[in-house]
């Protein structure tokens, strides 16, 4: 669950999905003049441009770091995301709602049902199919961890906020298909209205799950537990390194993590077996986790104030400066 960087294959292949679907939709809200239609093409063509934000930060967190982003660009995929989950809110969510309302008000006779189940049908089969290839990912990833819980822990923001946006799609393709089919059944052109408020419904929640989870990690999330755990054993059994006396992991973005530590080291070192025991851990903790890319291991005395603070939850007042 520590993010790693497995490409935008997941994401390409939802973007073309979408660009169909969106060019059908609305084609067929033209032709039907279904509220309902054209939630459903207003949405997914928000979608296409959400993808279209992630593949940008996707592409600009892989930028190296340098003098002003010494710690890399990583969280500007973060940063990203949550653009996407404040779009499929705004974008999708809210203006479907509204012509939800405004059809309610308003109702107008929804013509060419037919042509309107059938697109919503096909729509709802690709969606479907790219939303399996997105729960195959997230199965590869999460290994034996839950599939709810890997949703809320992992680092991989775009790979969840794809899967929201498809899992969403489906959800508001199968309630609009059901709005049409009672709308066709009943001639009740408030069915159709109501498929619309459904569709938004359905949007403002995703985003507001995807805005909370990536908001998370946009301030500084602490790294995948994991990492703390393999820094813990990794003291324990380094023969010169006596106790763990603090440990803090930032996740930076994809794959990237920072570490530092505060250790207790054996007495009776030179300053150069020093330096080469604090080397050499750090040697061990990128091997064991390729994912830290920076690591700062700071010797000191074990005064028992840092174990305090930190089982406080408090940190050490800032110094002012002169």
């Amino acid at each position: 669950m520590s993010g790693e960087d497995h490409g935008t294959g997941h994401i390409i292949q939802s973007l073309i999905v979408n660009v169909v679907i969106a060019v059908a939709k609305g084609a067929a809200a033209v032709f039907t003049g279904s509220g309902a239609m054209l939630a459903e093409a207003i949405h997914t063509s928000a979608d296409c441009g959400n993808q279209l934000l992630l593949l940008r930060g996707v592409t600009e967190a892989k930028k190296l770091p340098d003098e002003k982003h010494p710690l890399g660009y990583g969280r500007n995929l973060y940063f990203w995301s949550f653009m996407v989950a404040l779009l499929l809110f705004t974008g999708g969510g809210v203006f479907s709602i509204y012509e939800g309302v405004h059809h309610w008000q308003h109702p107008e006779p929804v013509e060419n049902l037919a042509l309107a189940l059938g697109i919503l049908g096909f729509s709802l089969l690709l969606e479907g199919w790219a939303t399996i290839g997105n729960i195959k990912e997230l199965n590869a990833r999460r290994k034996a961890v839950p599939f709810f819980r890997f949703l809320q822990e992992t680092k991989d923001s775009d790979l969840v906020v794809v899967f929201g946006e498809n899992a969403a799609a489906v959800l508001g393709l199968f309630f609009a298909l059901v709005a049409i089919a009672l709308t066709k059944i009943t001639d009740e052109p408030k069915f159709d209205a109501v498929g619309s408020m459904l569709v938004g419904v359905i949007l403002v929640g995703v985003a507001v799950f995807l805005a909370t989870e990536v908001k998370s990690l946009l301030v500084g999330e602490a790294a995948d537990p994991t990492i703390k755990a393999a820094a813990t054993e990794l003291v324990t059994a380094h023969p010169k390194i006596e106790k763990l006396l603090a440990c803090i992991t930032v996740q930076q973005g994809p794959g990237e993590v920072f570490v530092a530590l505060k250790v207790k080291i054996a007495h009776g070192m030179s300053g150069e077996e020093l330096i080469g025991v604090i080397n050499e851990y750090e040697d061990q903790l990128r091997a064991r986790c390729p994912e830290v890319q920076w690591c700062f291991v700071e010797p000191d005395f074990d005064t028992g104030k840092g174990r305090e603070a930190l089982a406080e939850g408090k940190l050490p007042a800032p110094v002012a400066a002169a």
